[in-house]
């Protein structure tokens, strides 16, 4: 299985939290990264982004279809992202875009075995496959890449 995460790029300060929309270099961030990812998209990939303004800013700037699942909002936890994206046992390819700190806990328990509060640039993909070796299973990081790289 492939396990895309997918920080929401750079956002406006604003009271209304699900309401804030990326700010221009955020725009630009999410576009940039979407370039670089959309000729590397996986086959039947399973696109969700948080319900926050940013979120589905930053998924829209792929251009294919995506979810919208509250499971991703702001407040997300690390089993609610499991539980959506089926990991391993989906078997095919999902795109999570939400937010920190959930989706960088979710990096360390599938890399440390534990979760902890890894950082997750604004804006960066990191990306996850699951396989099996000698009847093991293991977690298989294939790249982590932030806009400012590209």
């Amino acid at each position: 299985m492939e396990l895309l995460l997918w920080r929401h790029a750079e956002a406006e300060e604003g009271k209304d939290d699900l309401a804030r929309p990326l700010t221009a270099r955020g725009v630009k961030q999410a576009l940039r990264m979407a370039d670089w990812l959309r000729p590397r998209l996986p086959k039947h990939l399973k696109t969700y982004a948080s319900p926050a303004k940013r979120a589905q800013q930053t998924a829209e700037a792929l251009g294919i279809s995506f979810k919208t699942d509250r499971r991703l909002g702001p407040f997300a936890d690390v089993a609610d992202l499991i539980a959506l994206a089926d990991w391993p046992s989906d078997g095919g390819a999902v795109l999570l875009v939400g937010h920190q700190p959930v989706l960088g806990r979710l990096a360390s328990l599938l890399l440390a075995g534990q979760e902890a509060d890894w950082a997750v640039k604004k804006g960066a993909l990191w990306w996850f496959s699951s396989r099996e070796r000698l009847n093991e299973p293991q977690v298989v990081l294939r790249g982590v890449i932030a806009p400012g790289l590209l």
